[in-house]
């Protein structure tokens, strides 16, 4: 513990400085230094009486300590630095960096104050770096950067420039690698230091430690001695974690800027004209006489002096001054520093962007000439750096430094730089990974008339590096080169197609909201969303906050960017026929229709016009044309000029044409113009427009170098003689303009060195960029800061501020999705001629993984976006990619594109649409080839032999070696595959023919063990994760699985069923969902089932039947609600399938499957009932005996022993059963058959009786009235108003009713017992109203054949309306039939006369229909009934039903007789013959000639006729009068004698 340590007394400021002042005392030089040496021990004597004050003196540049005292024991430091004598410098910079670091210096620190004590010691420590000594200048930057890190101090102004610059200079002349790698640390962190203070505006702020790798990215590796990487970081990072102190705040109060301005005055005189030119219009543009603080200020003069000097060019002298390009090449990382880590400030503050485009921006714009890698590599990071954070403050800037930086280099496939074009290709997938830029630049630069198309010229140069040099180019690439170019292009490409697909996904999530289900028609209908934060490292998330950015939704950005394709497509017109070009931007309302307006489009020409073209227009002879070019000249305004600078000025705007007669127009109205402006320059027009000619041959003649013997200034002079009206022109006059000519070269202003394809100059027009490139040709010797160049830069800069003060140069964010659709438009051609050709011609595992990556990406993106046709070109070419139509010649890329088509379908399902067809079929074709490889037989075999015969000849799985050496020369199937085929065909190898080598089976083979990398695991995962697609895209998956599987399945050579096993599975897996979606997925199954199942391939018509089977039968598991037909729906196809197929085995097999479907799960069936009795309907129509005893069995069986089931559904159900047991009662085959179905009728309404199935009237209040009409019954329809129960028996009393007229006389028979039986047996259960209807639509239309002469009466019309015979043919029943039928009636209305009693007129009628027939049989009949009636019914009939039965006989009495007088009148024009046959036997005449026996022959038969009529007549007659006495007796007896007599 040696006395040091009391050395300075007891003030900190001692502690610091004693031991210090001590170490120089010892190490100086007695002599040389005795000053030094008697002033530091003045200081120590002063320290030992000094002590900390309690209120420290603000303006002491020492805490603790007064103003003086500070001076005084801070001098001897400041002796000892300037002694230039290292010893005594190194404790004098140890104690200085002391004093800063612990913050005992405060204050701020400028170089307007020169005579400060601070401003001495900072200066002094720069100025001591010189001494030349390595440990020296190590600490020299050690302490400058923790005065420049200290919070209490502020050094500002000069001093801050000072500072800079010594760290600077210590980097060019560093004494060694490591103390350069230091000064360049220290430089780079005294940049964070000074704006991250700008940025927050004040002292107390955290600054990061700077990276020192990082420095050494682009430059100075060569400076790395081993471990001095190590060393700097440690050196910077000591420093910058020693620094301590309390910040002071008022070092952050604002300054105005005048004041800084006049601080600035003296580093601005250091600068070029240019410089300082620029610093005024950035004074006027930022505002002046606004606030700024002294912090911001610094942190503007730093930028401002680093752009400067990045701009210091070489001289002609030294164009190779490596020290020069040092520091250029530092001056542009330390700007890189700054904009890598820059803030809001330099969005938010104008000022600061400002000095971006007028410092930054004309940095980049000088050094874009150089060709050193390292200030390219330099230029493209900070231009990056722009591009992503400020590229909303600086489009215009923006919009001119990526194609001359980016695209000049990406667009150049021949002979490009190779490490220049992979330094654009790294930074173009830095920009392909921030998904936001690659909006931006979209929407700002595509969709802006007035910028160039960057996003399309990206992916259009990315598309040329991909696909390399044409065939047939020259170029300097090595072949390594142009594939490592070839495989980067593909990757940013990917990475464009990624980023859309990863925004389109966040601004779906954010905005909460669904996709319209078609863009086709609304390509705006995403409403605006929130604006998302870019995931960068400091993002523009400033960029919509600013004033000049605008939200903008894609139907406006859809508008511009049409008007901009119209435009260039006009433009695009022009430049091959200008006539053409004019008319049709004329017509698109581009250009007005005036001359005027057409003259000034040309005249500002900012699109990309052709200047040649532009010329040759002008030179048109036509009318309109001409008056354009009358326009175009007269807008010129020549006034003061002299002739050259005149001619000059004109031809600046388009290129003179190659017709001497155009140039002759053109140069006659310019001598005219040029003589307006200037009446007095020459006697006549003429005589300017022979010097305007003269002058345009010289000009060509001295500056083509074809011309071999150029024209002197003597030829000139000569040439133009007497050309002013017969005199000379002054030879001073002409000698001036020789010489102007010669001298300056009369062009175009883009009149370029370099050569460039017509396209390239229009692009380069539209971009202003044809003097930008021509600066960017220069070599590095051609290099300077002003002259010729300088011109052109100041006119780029002035391009610069023109654009940004253009209304169009605002800034558009957009967050509506659609504004993808545009993209992919531009993009999707590229993308995929890059993928597919990449992928089709190398083999290189990463390059087709690439490209696998980039379709899944585009399929996600067109796919969501509803783009069908770009969606499906991108499916469509991963599936030929996959190699399966022509398994040989896969290779691992192709297996590859296997699992990417999988994964597609996994992941973008729901957007699929129609392309699930072309990944079905490639599972389907995987499917195919793994069955093969195995060894498994092929589904033909079972779909072309029985069962039994497959279980006999199916070979077990023989694997890929038995395949090899047993089956594959023998089997059709593997040589078909072996051969392959076209992608689209619809069988792989049908189409194809020829022998299959040996050679191509082992290969095959062999390519079959790479498909191993695919289990069934993951084919099955498709199907399986068919649950979780939504409702529109599980429809299109099964359309698309239906699809395939019919191709499948009709293959004429290999039909497979796969797919239809898939159907059922998907079908079996989506079962649970919604009604709706299940119904619309159903409706495209049902379709497929109907189709295939009517397939003349009968095997696979059978295996499609029993598919269904097994699905119905999974279905019927499910229980399903009342009154809902779904279950109707699924088992419609049996239903047509049985109606429509003309295969006995396949009606037989839905026989039996619906027979054992609704046996097993008969608890479950409810609206399918409908179905399965119209399967059995179809049955009893059918031809085989068999199918129909089949069906029958099994309504037998459900008649008797599930009736329930029946019932408990709906009345139509009922009704469906009791059709197809009629229908059994048609049965041609077999009687029985027909009569069980009658007695299964009966049987049916016993269990409805005892089912409690009443028939009760409505309440008329009641307004649900059940309506039992159906299409096919119209008998029915007079029961409206019948309860649920009635509507039971509706069908069954109808159907038996209409049997009655059935053609067999047993069916009539037992038709009639059957309905009068159940009507009697259970015509209780029946209301009143029930009665009537069933009377009415029943019972009476059976007799309604019976009557020849008159229609049974109806009571009411409304209830019962006429109803059509049963009698169809018109046949009659026999006797038997009839008379059964009436005993039936007369029974029937006896039982229920109380009910029936207002039907008695009808009853009546009938019977008195039997009475008027002219057959005495049924008159025998009818009289019987009538008897039986009155008999039965006698005394409880009213006098009213009397008079009604008495009026009924009297008129079926009286009814005959007309017919009767007729018949008798028919003798009177007979002659009957003597020799009379009998009458018993009367034949027809015969078809031949008539004889005179003949006629006799017909006399005897009319005769005989008539003479039986009345014999029929008369018996009739006495039939009716036996009725009228029993009657009487019944009248008699009710004491009503007076209305018998008078009736009778």
């Amino acid at each position: 513990m040696s006395a040091s340590q009391t050395l300075g007394g007891p003030s900190r400021c001692g502690r610091v400085l004693g031991p210090s002042l001590d170490k120089i005392i010892k190490n100086a030089a007695w002599r040389k230094h005795s000053h030094l040496v008697s002033s530091c021990k003045s200081v120590l004597d002063k320290l030992e009486t000094l002590s900390d004050t309690a209120l420290s003196d603000p303006t002491s540049p020492l805490l603790g300590l007064s103003s003086s005292d500070a001076e005084f024991v801070l001098n001897p430091i400041l002796l000892a630095l300037g002694s230039n004598y290292a010893k005594v410098a190194e404790p004098a910079l140890e104690c200085t960096f002391k004093l800063f670091s612990l913050g005992v210096i405060r204050g701020e620190i400028d170089g307007n104050i020169s005579d400060s004590i601070l401003y001495k010691i900072v200066e002094s420590v720069c100025n001591v770096g010189g001494i030349g000594e390595e440990s020296v200048e190590l600490a020299v930057l050690r302490v400058l950067l923790s005065a420049i890190r200290c919070p209490c101090v502020l050094i500002r102004g000069d001093c801050l420039l000072h500072v800079v610059r010594t760290c600077y200079n210590v980097y060019l002349g560093g004494l060694n690698g490591t103390n350069q790698i230091c000064a360049k640390s220290v430089l780079a962190q005294i940049m964070l230091i000074v704006f991250t203070r700008a940025e927050e505006d004040s002292m107390d702020v955290s600054i990061r430690t700077v990276s020192v790798s990082e420095l050494l990215e682009f430059t100075d590796k060569n400076l790395n001695e081993g471990s001095s990487i190590y060393y700097c970081q440690n050196f910077v990072s000591e420093v910058m974690s020693a620094t301590e102190g309390i910040p002071d705040l008022k070092l952050s109060q604002p300054n105005t800027v005048q004041e800084l301005q006049n601080g600035e005055s003296k580093a601005s005189k250091e600068e070029e004209e240019e410089i300082r030119e620029e610093e005024m219009k950035e004074g006027v543009e930022s505002g002046s006489g606004g606030v700024s603080s002294k912090i911001r200020e610094d942190g503007f003069l730093v930028f401002k002096n680093l752009c400067k000097l990045s701009m210091k060019f070489s001289s002609q002298e030294n164009p190779d001054d490596q020290i020069l390009l040092r520091g250029k090449t530092v001056s542009l990382e330390l700007l890189k520093v700054i904009m890598n880590n820059g803030g809001s400030i330099w969005r938010s503050n104008e000022r600061f962007l400002n000095a971006i485009k007028q410092y930054l921006c004309l940095s980049l714009l000088k050094n874009s000439a150089l060709s050193v890698m390292s200030v390219f590599q330099l230029q493209c990071s900070i231009f990056m750096s722009l591009l992503t954070k400020f590229r909303s403050g600086l489009k215009a800037e923006i919009g001119i430094f990526f194609p001359m930086l980016i695209l000049r280099v990406l667009e150049n496939v021949l002979q490009p730089s190779f490490l220049q074009k992979m330094t654009v290709l790294n930074l173009l997938e830095k920009i392909a990974g921030d998904s936001q830029i690659i909006i931006d630049i979209f929407v700002n630069y595509d969709c802006d008339v007035d910028s160039p198309n960057i996003f399309e010229r990206i992916v259009n140069g990315l598309l040329k590096t991909a696909l390399g040099p044409p065939p047939g180019s020259t170029t300097t690439l090595s072949a390594v080169q142009d594939i490592t170019f070839r495989h980067e292009s593909v990757k940013f490409l990917v990475g464009i197609v990624k980023s859309m697909g990863a925004w389109m996904d966040q601004q779906l999530k954010i905005g909460d909201s669904d996709l319209p289900k078609s863009f086709e028609s609304d390509t705006s209908a995403e409403s605006h969303s929130t604006l998302t934060v870019e995931d960068g490292t400091v993002p523009d998330c400033e960029l919509h906050l600013e004033m000049n950015s605008e939200l903008s939704d894609a139907a406006t950005l859809e508008q511009r960017r049409a008007y901009k394709i119209e435009l260039q497509k006009g433009v695009s017109l022009f430049n091959r026929k200008p006539s053409k070009g004019i008319e049709f931007l004329i017509n698109t309302k581009k250009v007005g229709d005036s001359p005027e307006e057409v003259a000034s489009f040309l005249k500002n020409n900012t699109i990309g016009l052709n200047e040649t073209m532009i010329g040759d227009y002008l030179g048109e002879r036509e009318e309109f044309a001409l008056r354009v070019m009358h326009s175009y000249v007269d807008s010129f305004n020549f006034k003061s000029l002299n002739f050259g600078e005149a001619i000059r000025f004109f031809l600046r705007g388009f290129r003179l044409p190659g017709e001497a007669q155009k140039i002759d127009c053109i140069m006659e109205k310019f001598a005219e113009r040029y003589c307006k402006c200037n009446p007095n320059s020459f006697t006549s027009a003429d005589t300017a427009y022979v010097l305007a000619y003269s002058v345009i041959m010289l000009n060509t003649d001295a500056h083509n170098s074809m011309v071999k013997d150029k024209m002197t200034k003597s030829d000139f002079i000569r040439n133009n003689r007497g050309i002013d009206d017969g005199k000379d022109l002054p030879e001073e006059y002409l000698g001036a303009l020789y010489d102007q000519i010669v001298k300056n070269e009369i062009k175009m202003n883009a009149d370029s060195s370099v050569p460039q394809s017509k396209q390239a100059n229009s692009l380069n027009k539209l971009l202003v960029l044809d003097g930008i490139l021509n600066l960017v040709s220069w070599k590095q010797t051609e290099e300077k800061p002003l002259g010729a160049n300088g011109l052109l830069i100041k006119q780029i800069q002035e391009q610069f501020m023109a654009k940004s003060r253009k209304s169009e140069s605002v800034y558009h964010a957009v967050s509506d999705i659609a504004i993808l659709r545009f993209m992919v438009e531009v993009c999707w051609g590229p993308m995929l001629a890059a993928f597919s050709v990449t992928l089709d011609q190398s083999d290189d595992r990463l390059a087709t993984t690439q490209c696998l990556q980039g379709f899944r990406h585009a399929v996600h993106v067109t796919a969501v976006m509803g783009m069908q046709t770009q969606r499906d070109a991108f499916v469509t070419s991963v599936a030929k990619f996959t190699f399966l139509h022509c398994a040989a010649d896969m290779k691992q890329k192709n297996v590859d594109a296997v699992k990417a088509i999988i994964s597609i379908a996994i992941e973008d399902g729901n957007h699929l649409q129609e392309a699930w067809e072309h990944i079905l079929t490639c599972l389907s074709r995987i499917e195919h080839l793994q069955l093969l490889g195995e060894g498994a037989p092929t589904d033909t075999s079972f779909l072309s032999v029985s069962n039994t015969e497959t279980d006999e000849k199916m070979p077990k799985s023989i694997g890929l070696l038995s395949l090899k050496k047993k089956v594959t020369l023998q089997n059709p199937a593997v040589m078909a595959v072996v051969r392959g085929g076209s992608y689209d065909s619809t069988t792989v190898g049908v189409n194809s023919s020829g022998l299959v080598t040996p050679e191509q089976v082992n290969h095959f083979i062999a390519n079959l063990n790479l498909l191993d990398q695919i289990g069934n695991f993951e084919l099955n995962h498709v199907f399986a994760h068919s649950q979780r697609l939504n409702s529109e895209a599980i429809v299109a998956f099964v359309k698309a699985l239906c699809k395939v599987s019919i191709s499948e399945l009709q293959s004429p050579t290999d039909p497979r069923v796969f797919s239809l096993t898939k159907l059922v599975e998907i079908a079996h897996y989506n079962m649970n969902r919604i009604r709706l979606v299940w119904s619309r997925m159903w409706n495209v199954l049902s379709d497929f089932f109907v189709s295939v199942g009517l397939s003349e391939n009968l095997p696979v018509a059978i295996f499609v039947m029993d598919s269904l089977r097994q699905l119905a039968m999974k279905f019927l598991e499910r229980e399903e609600l009342g009154n809902y037909n779904f279950q109707n729906e699924f088992l419609r196809p049996f239903v047509i399938v049985m109606q429509k197929s003309s295969s006995v085995e396949i009606r037989e097999l839905i026989v039996r499957c619906i027979s054992q479907m609704v046996l097993s799960r008969i608890s479950n069936v409810k609206s399918g009932w409908k179905s399965v009795f119209m399967v059995f309907t179809a049955a009893a129509a059918d031809e085989r005996k068999n199918i129909i005893l089949l069906a029958f069995q099994t309504m037998e069986k459900i008649v008797r022993e599930y009736f329930p089931h029946i019932t408990e559904t709906e009345a139509t159900t009922f009704t469906d059963c009791v059709r197809c047991l009629i229908k059994f009662t048609n049965s041609r085959f077999n009687s029985d058959v027909s009569l069980n179905a009658i007695a299964f009728l009966r049987f049916c309404a016993v269990k409805l009786a005892e089912g409690g199935h009443v028939c009760t009237d409505k309440s008329s209040d009641d307004g649900s009235s059940v309506s039992i009409v159906n299409k096919d019954d119209s008998d029915v329809q007079s029961f409206a108003d019948i309860d649920d129960h009635g509507s039971y028996w509706v069908p069954l009393l109808t159907g038996l009713s209409k049997l009655t007229s059935d053609s067999r006389l047993a069916i009539r028979k037992s038709s009639l017992e059957v309905l009068f039986n159940i009507l009697k047996d259970h015509g209780h259960l029946f209301s009143r109203t029930f009665w009537i209807g069933v009377f009415s639509s029943v019972v009476l239309p059976i007799f309604n054949g019976v009557c020849e002469k008159r229609d049974i009466p109806v009571k009411d019309e409304q209830d019962s309306p006429t109803q059509k015979s049963p009698h169809p043919d018109g046949s009659t029943w026999d006797t038997e039939t009839a008379a059964v039928a009436v005993q039936c009636l007369v029974d029937l209305f006896i039982s229920f006369y109380n009910v029936l009693r207002p039907q008695l007129s009808n009853v009546v009628s009938v019977l008195t229909g039997y009475l008027r027939s002219s057959i005495q049989g049924p008159a025998n009949t009818g009289v019987a009934a009538m008897f039986r009636l009155t008999g039965e019914l006698g005394s409880r009939l009213s006098e009213d039903e009397w008079r009604e039965i008495f009026l009924a006989l009297k008129e079926a009495a009286t009814s005959t007789l007309p017919g009767f007088m007729k018949l008798l009148r028919t003798m009177d024009d007979i002659k009957v013959p003597d020799n009379s046959e009998s009458y018993a036997n009367t034949e027809t005449s015969s078809d031949h000639g008539l004889t005179k026996d003949d006629l006799e022959n017909d006399n005897l038969q009319t005769v005989a006729f008539v003479v039986s009529r009345m014999k029929s007549h008369i018996a009739i007659q006495l039939l009716i009068t036996q009725v009228l006495p029993l009657h009487a007796n019944f009248l008699h007896a009710s004491n009503d004698s007076s209305l018998c007599y008078k009736n009778m």
